[in-house]
């Protein structure tokens, strides 16, 4: 992606030249969908609250952009930050990336950064639910299978059960709906991330 790309709405590049830049940085076919997880998860939201879900789809494809290549507290999602800065990505998303990590002390103070926050830990609970299911798909998870699996300490170790709760709260979603929610809109791009 050159430093002057063709921009559309709220100065953000085209899909595509966001997807590579994601591509670029990411090669885990696992951290790519779910990228597309997270999102599917924003545009809903987007939606939902009657905001753009280009600009919100495009926060959440890219918030993970650096993490296979600076996975650490240091450098997460700082690094990635840096280089969105630098491509003059809006001040506001860029917020919003920040405060998806809860160490960097970054406050998530508008309803971009609540959503993120809330649906980033939230798309990986629900992938991992869908993974156990006999045919691998959304289709077989249900919001009070996802619940469970969440009681389950032994079960996805690596995701942040106090975050999705405190990521509901923070959005003002009942934890059920916002689970419904995040479900429902991850069922509807099922395909692309082969679920």
């Amino acid at each position: 992606m050159d430093a002057h790309p063709g921009t559309i709405r709220n100065g953000l590049p085209p899909r595509e030249d966001i997807l590579a830049l994601l591509h670029e940085h990411t090669e885990t076919l696992g951290l790519r969908k779910h990228a597309l997880a997270v999102e599917a998860a924003m545009r809903a939201y987007a939606r939902r609250f009657g905001e753009d879900p280009e600009f919100w789809g495009a926060t959440g494809l890219i918030h993970d952009f650096d993490y296979e290549k600076h996975p650490t507290p240091e450098e997460h999602p700082r690094f990635g930050c840096g280089i969105l800065r630098e491509r003059g990505y809006p001040e506001v998303m860029i917020d919003a990336i920040l405060g998806h990590a809860a160490y960097t002390g970054t406050p998530r103070v508008t309803p971009l950064a609540k959503a993120l926050f809330a649906s980033d830990e939230l798309c990986g609970m629900i992938t991992a639910t869908a993974l156990v299911q006999p045919g691998k798909t959304l289709a077989e998870v249900t919001p009070d299978s996802v619940l469970r699996k969440m009681k389950s300490k032994s079960f996805a170790r690596s995701v942040n059960r106090d975050e999705i709760e405190q990521g509901a709260r923070e959005l003002g979603v009942p934890l059920g709906e916002h689970v419904a929610f995040v479900l429902s809109a991850l069922r509807a791009e099922a395909g692309a991330l082969g679920l």
